[in-house]
Protein backbone atom coordinates (compact mmCIF):
# COMPACT_ATOMS: atom_id res chain seq x y z
CA UNK A 1 0.00 0.00 0.00
CA UNK A 2 2.87 2.34 0.80
CA UNK A 3 4.42 1.71 -2.65
CA UNK A 4 1.17 2.61 -4.44
CA UNK A 5 0.81 5.80 -2.40
CA UNK A 6 4.43 6.79 -3.13
CA UNK A 7 4.02 5.98 -6.83
CA UNK A 8 0.87 8.06 -7.20
CA UNK A 9 2.56 11.10 -5.66
CA UNK A 10 5.52 10.80 -8.03
CA UNK A 11 3.33 10.93 -11.16
CA UNK A 12 1.40 14.07 -10.26
CA UNK A 13 2.18 16.88 -12.69
CA UNK A 14 0.66 20.30 -12.28
CA UNK A 15 -1.17 21.95 -15.13
CA UNK A 16 1.47 24.69 -15.24
CA UNK A 17 4.23 22.10 -15.71
CA UNK A 18 2.21 20.31 -18.37
CA UNK A 19 1.56 23.57 -20.18
CA UNK A 20 5.27 24.41 -20.21
CA UNK A 21 6.14 20.95 -21.52
CA UNK A 22 3.55 21.21 -24.31
CA UNK A 23 4.74 24.69 -25.28
CA UNK A 24 8.34 23.45 -25.43
CA UNK A 25 7.40 20.46 -27.61
CA UNK A 26 5.27 22.63 -29.90
CA UNK A 27 8.13 25.12 -30.25
CA UNK A 28 10.56 22.37 -31.23
CA UNK A 29 8.14 21.04 -33.86
CA UNK A 30 7.56 24.57 -35.16
CA UNK A 31 11.31 25.02 -35.60
CA UNK A 32 11.52 21.73 -37.52
CA UNK A 33 8.62 22.76 -39.75
CA UNK A 34 10.21 26.15 -40.47
CA UNK A 35 13.53 24.48 -41.33
CA UNK A 36 11.71 22.11 -43.72
CA UNK A 37 9.91 25.02 -45.42
CA UNK A 38 13.16 26.96 -45.86
CA UNK A 39 14.89 23.89 -47.33
CA UNK A 40 11.95 23.31 -49.66
CA UNK A 41 12.21 26.83 -51.09
CA UNK A 42 16.00 26.52 -51.46
CA UNK A 43 15.63 23.23 -53.33
CA UNK A 44 12.89 24.71 -55.50
CA UNK A 45 15.15 27.64 -56.44
CA UNK A 46 18.07 25.30 -57.18
CA UNK A 47 15.84 23.06 -59.30
CA UNK A 48 14.60 26.07 -61.27
CA UNK A 49 18.18 27.17 -61.87
CA UNK A 50 19.19 23.68 -63.00
CA UNK A 51 16.21 23.44 -65.36
CA UNK A 52 17.48 26.52 -67.19
CA UNK A 53 20.97 25.11 -67.82
CA UNK A 54 22.07 23.63 -71.11
CA UNK A 55 22.75 20.25 -69.52
CA UNK A 56 19.06 19.71 -68.83
CA UNK A 57 18.11 20.80 -72.34
CA UNK A 58 20.64 18.35 -73.81
CA UNK A 59 19.22 15.59 -71.60
CA UNK A 60 15.68 16.47 -72.67
CA UNK A 61 16.61 16.46 -76.37
CA UNK A 62 18.31 13.07 -76.04
CA UNK A 63 15.37 11.58 -74.12
CA UNK A 64 14.56 8.92 -76.69
CA UNK A 65 18.16 7.75 -76.87
CA UNK A 66 18.36 7.35 -73.12
CA UNK A 67 15.32 5.09 -72.85
CA UNK A 68 16.28 2.78 -75.72
CA UNK A 69 18.46 0.46 -73.67
CA UNK A 70 18.29 -3.26 -73.06
CA UNK A 71 16.65 -2.68 -69.67
CA UNK A 72 13.50 -1.38 -71.32
CA UNK A 73 13.26 -4.18 -73.86
CA UNK A 74 13.26 -1.89 -76.96
CA UNK A 75 9.48 -2.26 -77.37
Amino acid sequence: MMFINLFSKAIIVTTAQLTLILIAVATIFLVFILIAIIKMYKLKAENKKLMQTNAYKDYEDAGEDIHSGHLYGDN
